[in-house]
């Protein structure tokens, strides 16, 4: 390593760390940033301490071309040991020698960490959480681009080119994320890229500046890059769902009638099929309460109630308890053994607040979310499986929960269950006038449920409804005032929540049917939904503001439905609301698909736009393909009208250059020229050493840099160049227009000639005083 290697290696470590900020929107926290930090500076140290080593070893003398190929590939080697090593320290230190050098057993236990990242990529939406495996899969994915960026930079000596395996990093974003992605993840690169274009000049400049000098046009460049992105950037087409893949973050799986779907919907038109056996229960109480699956806890007026990002990092077979109710709440232990029959799903029902879960076989696959009380399956369904639960079920009385006093608005629960979006004003008014002078956040609660199950309020529950004419299914929902279990818990939580206190939707089923030997037998006809109410001191409690039939029912003594409503079934599909008792149809009720969803009018609407997102896709990547030979083409056409020798023999060199050819920068014209005839078509001698002799007159006649504008001269240039093209294989032409190499280098020219502006001649060249 000499002493010029240490500023481009440094601008290929602060690019790659500035290029990495554009995973800022990936990630819901800056968890990613201190791993990512030290897998740069380990590329860094690990390429600065090799090469430092082989020139030790050289003694200062040239190393032979086998040698030096040799060093080439010994040094990223070196590096990608380093970012194994610092990805053992921070993931897998239990097996590694001093925690840090990896073992066999240190190398399985990370590519273990590595493969949990891979299924997290898939069960997570963006921004997503900073899950160990998805940290240790950035940090690996970082330090793979640092190395290659070092490698471009400081071996291959071309910066610039360097900033393609940025544009890895910025693809990330691109592919993951709906809407904005914020100024850190464009300001941060582009400054990045501007590092390197630094690094490339002073390359170019060959040091006669020192460090300083270009480093203006360097940033005009960033600055340029940095405007073009927020121009360019609300064009950039991005996938449907803002998320690494359909997993269970973000995603919408279709249900299939023996399992859930992690989405509500506040519409449908629902079809009714033969019920199918599903779980077989042998609970430790008779009146067993709801058996949830999994909670809702985002909402959007156009989407409905879905699953956000869950935390799989915590398997059910630990020893601790998985989500036990806090000491002040009122309880009853509930143990049960729990047969599929043919459920299958990757999410686990179990009675509310789940202690331990054991399952019959690998627990390990089983992962616990404990925001949301969840337990799903990592490559895993409940397809005949076979579990035990031993659980806690909440018990409060009403006088309990009206002591229950608000939460503060910076609570982590608040904040996570408590937002909600810009809602239609009408909803705002009910909810108002539904909670105006209620006490307690309970008494709120009351008031909205009783709304939703009063009778005398024209609520029916029914299979078939109506389609809305306002655009908003939760409007049209609380007007038509007709709907199913999703539609009447997802209404309920997003009342609660503007009342101010934390609501989600549940989903799972209902108890099932006693069978002779005393188990329950649960069938789709089960699936339900409810809504889960966060008190202060109490933790999640369960509320049903769904008319179902009274055979399926859960008691609730803290929650009681309305008088007017006791003794009431549901309405038949089609019927209208009226005030007579109306026909009873036993079990009608049913969901035949566990979570109904109905094709919405978005995507009706929408259908093409998979065919936009790909012709803009196409179109971005035309254009960014095209820019830098558009660039190179604009830079020949004004060398061209200036006309002058300087301009000239510059075009001509920059030619050469984009051609492939190497020149060295402290040869002589006439060399330059006699290089540049032995590699073009025969007879382009005469033109190429004209242009020579102009350029050693500008340079170094009395007075430099005057020579007039000579028309000979540029159509000596148009030969030349027709020249070394046609001397040089197509592949060799396609690379000149696509990546121009020369462009960079002609930054250089163009500070150079402001500095001759300044003093009077060309710099790096010497010219008689005149």
């Amino acid at each position: 390593m000499t002493r010029s290697d240490v500023p481009p290696a440094l601008a290929a470590a602060a690019a790659t760390f500035l290029g990495a900020f554009a995973l800022t929107p990936v990630f819901s926290t800056t968890a990613w940033v201190p791993p990512v930090a030290a897998a740069v500076a380990a590329v860094l140290a690990g390429g600065l301490l090799l090469r430092g080593a082989g020139q030790v070893l050289a003694r200062g003398r040239p190393a032979p071309r086998p040698a030096r190929g040799l060093g080439t590939l010994l040094v990223p080697a070196g590096q990608l040991a380093l970012v194994l090593c610092v990805l053992t320290a921070l993931f897998a230190p239990d097996r590694a020698v001093a925690g840090l050098v990896p073992t066999p057993g240190s190398v399985a236990h990370l590519l273990g960490v590595l493969s949990d990242g891979a299924a997290e990529m898939q069960e997570q939406a963006t921004p997503a959480l900073p899950l160990t495996g998805l940290l240790a899969l950035t940090t690996l994915f970082v330090g793979l681009v640092a190395v290659t960026v070092d490698l471009i930079t400081v071996a291959g000596r071309r910066g610039a080119l360097a900033g393609l395996a940025l544009l890895v990093l910025a693809c990330v974003p691109v592919a993951t994320v709906t809407g904005g992605v914020g100024l850190p993840a464009l300001v941060a690169p582009a400054i990045g890229f501007a590092v390197l274009l630094r690094a490339d000049q002073r390359r170019v400049l060959d040091g006669l500046h020192g460090w300083t000098g270009g480093t203006g046009a360097a940033l005009r460049i960033g600055v340029a890059a940095l405007a073009v992105a927020l121009v360019l950037g609300p064009l950039v087409p991005t996938l449907q769902e803002g998320s690494f893949a359909t997993g269970l973050g973000g995603g919408s799986g279709g249900a299939t009638g023996t399992a859930l779907d992690p989405a509500a919907e506040l519409r449908g038109q629902l079809t009714r099929g033969e019920p199918i056996d599903l779980l077989r229960v042998d609970a430790s109480v008779e009146d067993l309460g709801y058996l949830r699956a999994v909670a809702l806890d985002q909402y959007d007026p156009v989407d409905g109630w879905s699953l956000s990002n869950l935390d799989g990092q915590r398997s059910v077979a630990g020893a601790d308890a998985l989500a036990p109710l806090p000491a002040r709440q009122l309880t009853r232990p509930v143990t049960a053994d729990i047969e599929v029959v043919e459920h299958d799903d990757r999410f686990l029902p179990l009675p509310t607040s789940p202690l331990a879960v054991r399952v019959d076989g690998d627990a390990e696959d089983w992962r616990f979310d404990a925001a949301t009380g969840t337990v799903f399956g990592r490559d895993v369904t409940t397809g005949g499986q076979r579990y035990q639960v031993t659980a806690t079920e909440p018990r409060p009385s009403a006088e309990l929960l009206e002591r229950a006093l608000p939460l503060p608005p910076d609570h982590p629960v608040q904040q996570r269950f408590g937002p909600l979006p810009p809602l239609d004003p009408a909803i705002g008014e009910l909810t108002a006038q539904l909670t105006a002078g209620a006490p307690t956040p309970y008494e709120a609660v009351r008031r909205i449920q009783a709304y939703l199950t009063d009778r005398g309020n024209g609520f029916v529950y029914s299979l078939s409804t109506a389609p809305g004419t306002s655009g908003d299914d939760l409007v049209d929902f609380l007007r038509l005032k007709r709907g199913y279990c999703e539609q009447y818990a997802g209404a309920m939580a997003v009342l609660v929540r503007q009342a101010g206190v934390p609501a989600r939707v549940a989903m799972g089923y209902t108890p099932g049917s006693v069978r002779d030997d005393g188990s329950r037998m649960i069938t789709s006809d089960d699936a339900h939904a409810w809504v889960e109410v966060f008190f202060q001191g109490f933790g999640w409690v369960p509320f049903d503001p769904t008319p179902i039939s009274i055979d399926r029912r859960v008691a609730l003594p803290w929650s009681p439905r309305t008088s007017a409503e006791q003794d009431a079934t549901r309405t038949a599909p089609g019927s209208a609301p009226t005030a007579a008792p109306p026909v009873e149809v036993p079990r009608a009720d049913r969901v035949p698909e566990a979570v109904p969803q109905a094709v919405g009018r978005t995507q009706e609407a929408t259908s093409l736009r998979p065919l936009l997102a790909t012709a803009g896709a196409v179109t971005l990547a035309a254009v960014v393909l095209a820019l830098p030979g558009s660039v190179r083409v604009l830079q020949r056409r004004r060398r061209l009208a200036e006309g002058g020798a300087a301009q000239l023999w510059d075009e001509l060199t920059a030619s050469a250059a984009d051609l492939g050819m190497r020149l060295d920068p402290s040869w002589t014209p006439r060399r330059i020229a006699g290089t540049l005839t032995a590699a073009a078509v025969p007879g382009s001698a005469g033109a190429i050493g004209e242009l020579a002799r102009a350029e050693e007159a500008a340079t170094f006649g009395r007075r430099p840099g005057t020579a007039p504008r000579d028309p000979r001269l540029t159509a000596a240039l148009r030969t030349a160049r027709q020249a070394l093209t046609g001397a040089q294989p197509w592949h060799r032409r396609v690379r000149a227009w696509v990546w121009p190499v020369s462009l960079v280098a002609g930054v250089g020219a163009t500070a150079a000639r402001w500095a001759r502006n300044v003093v009077g001649r060309r710099p790096g060249r010497t010219a008689a005083d005149g």
